[in-house]
């Protein structure tokens, strides 16, 4: 258009337009979610993509993790040294890693390996007009394709999550004990001292919201890609760029709301346990 301003507002218009749309599209799969499975026989549906999301991505999610503890252990044990505190390095790489860079680096791993898979596995659906002979069957596509996929990512990204912390807790036990001669039952307990349930159940909380926001943005950029091979990776790098943005958002606000319940039931924690 050779009027900025008209580009402006179209552009507005096409970005509210594709808001509502998916929002539309997560409340029908919501629906879809409590009526569809009711029936135990729908559950056969989500076998196989249980497999592809948990069984193919836990060895990206262990090693990622791993190095991720591995770099936090790193870069905090110098100063921990400083102030007298080597012991409780253990503290703050498992503390990091549980209640926030663990749930987030399931989130964008699977984003970029899920994600992707469930776009160009959909988008091409949605090119070939599978789709389409679903809806001339009578079968609701969402009921039938985007619901298992919502219900596995939900499922299996805390479990993930569980793996990548669990790896990067090791990660950090290998530079404090092994690399720096750290005395590893210290590394342990203070971490044990630390780490209590709130922690994991932030983390809990951050993991499903993360692996539901990485489905529905994947399933619905699947469903609503242009034609040809350029609308499908075109896609896939959308819906990749919007899931890791709606993953940075929603762990703000998911923070702010978590940080002010703590508060307002148990008060204020220091950050180093002991």
């Amino acid at each position: 258009m050779s009027n900025p301003f008209a580009y402006i507002g179209h552009l507005e218009r096409e970005l509210m337009a594709a808001y509502g749309r998916f929002w539309i599209f997560a409340g029908r799969t919501w629906s879809w979610l409590w009526i569809g499975f009711s029936n135990r026989r729908n559950w056969r549906l989500l076998t196989p993509q249980m497999y592809e999301v948990g069984n193919r991505s836990v060895f990206v999610i262990m090693v990622t993790g791993l190095f991720v503890g591995l770099v936090l252990a790193v870069q905090s044990y110098g100063q921990l040294e400083a102030m007298g505190l080597a012991e409780r390095l253990g503290v703050l790489v498992n503390l990091s890693v549980v209640k926030e860079l663990g749930p987030v680096l399931a989130g964008v791993m699977l984003a970029g390996r899920v994600g992707g898979a469930l776009v160009a596995e959909l988008g091409t659906m949605n090119v070939t007009e599978q789709l389409d002979a679903l809806r001339s069957m009578g079968t609701d596509p969402i009921r039938y394709l985007v619901v298992p996929r919502v219900l596995a990512c939900m499922i299996l990204t805390p479990i993930l999550t569980i793996y990548a912390d669990a790896m990067g807790a090791l990660g950090g036990w290998l530079i404090s004990v092994v690399m720096y001669g750290v005395a590893s039952e210290p590394y342990w307990y203070f971490t044990k001292e630390a780490v209590v349930s709130w922690d994991i159940m932030t983390g809990f909380i951050k993991s499903v919201s993360f692996g539901t926001i990485l489905a529905l943005i994947a399933c619905y950029k699947g469903f609503h890609c242009r034609s040809g091979a350029e609308g499908v990776g075109r896609a896939c790098t959308e819906a990749f760029v919007a899931t890791f943005i709606a993953i940075l958002v929603s762990d703000f606000f998911i923070n702010v709301m978590l940080e002010s319940i703590y508060k307002a039931l148990w008060g204020f924690t220091p950050l180093v346990g002991g």
